[in-house]
């Protein structure tokens, strides 16, 4: 499993070979023995294989053709709604519409959404997250039908690669681990932490495309910009507010 971990690779095209339903099912039951905040799992996954389904999250996930060309996508919610109804039949009331409890139901989505991918490329199969499920998080909620108390927070498609990607770059450890306490970075540390990303031939390449002085204005400029964030977190405060999770008095 570490080799798997280690091996992770974005998948972002596909072969029509479908995923059998018992290799399915195997995955999925991988998922459910993730961690989850009091053995609640306040979550819920959504599989989607029907082409028309598929032609609708396409869209709402700007149009990324692997989610058209996999056999399976895979959308992982934040769900108290099963919680609330069974709490409800049996003579509890539910105290889950607010924010801290849609974060512990998105804690547990995420962590099943981690379990099923490794699960996956265990079995030789691909997946790339969708970071476009928050984005459109109300169209995703229709298409998928979804009752108050049920937000996405995460999706995949899962199938066998058609390609074979190097591995991406990440930080070297020293950029994210802290030991007993948060350590201040220097600008001396973040140079010699982003130094060698900097460098990268691919990395030079794009700031010649995009005219731009420094990788980091990639980011802010382009690839996620203040308005885009500002845009997107007022879409999904509102699917929030509408899910019932913001009785927050």
């Amino acid at each position: 499993m570490l080799e798997t971990i280690l091996n992770h690779r974005s998948i972002r095209k596909y072969k029509p070979d479908p995923v059998h339903p018992d290799l399915l099912k195997e995955i999925l039951l991988a998922g459910t023995r993730a961690s989850t905040t009091g053995n609640m799992q306040v979550y819920s996954m959504i599989v989607t294989a029907d082409k028309a389904a598929k032609e609708k999250l396409w869209e709402a996930h700007f149009k990324q053709d692997m989610v058209k060309e996999a056999p399976v996508i895979v959308t992982f919610c934040a769900d108290f709604n099963r919680f609330n109804l069974w709490c409800e039949a049996r003579k509890a009331k539910p105290g889950y519409d607010n924010f801290l409890s849609f974060m512990t139901a998105a804690i547990d989505a995420l962590l099943v959404a981690q379990n099923v991918a490794l699960a996956a490329e265990a079995k030789g199969l691909g997946i790339c997250y969708l970071g476009t499920t928050t984005y459109n998080a109300d169209k995703i909620i229709e298409i998928l039908n979804l009752p108050k108390a049920v937000v996405p927070v995460a999706a995949f498609p899962i199938g066998y690669p058609d390609e074979n990607p190097e591995l991406t770059d990440r930080l070297p450890l020293e950029a994210v681990v802290h030991y007993e306490q948060y350590s201040e970075f220097s600008p001396g540390d973040i140079k010699i932490l982003y130094g060698d990303k900097e460098k990268m031939p691919f990395y030079q390449e794009l700031l010649k495309i995009n005219d731009k002085e420094t990788l980091a204005q990639i980011f802010t400029d382009i690839r996620y910009t203040k308005s885009d964030n500002i845009k997107y977190s007022q879409s999904f405060l509102k699917v929030l507010k509408d899910q019932g999770f913001m009785n927050n008095e």
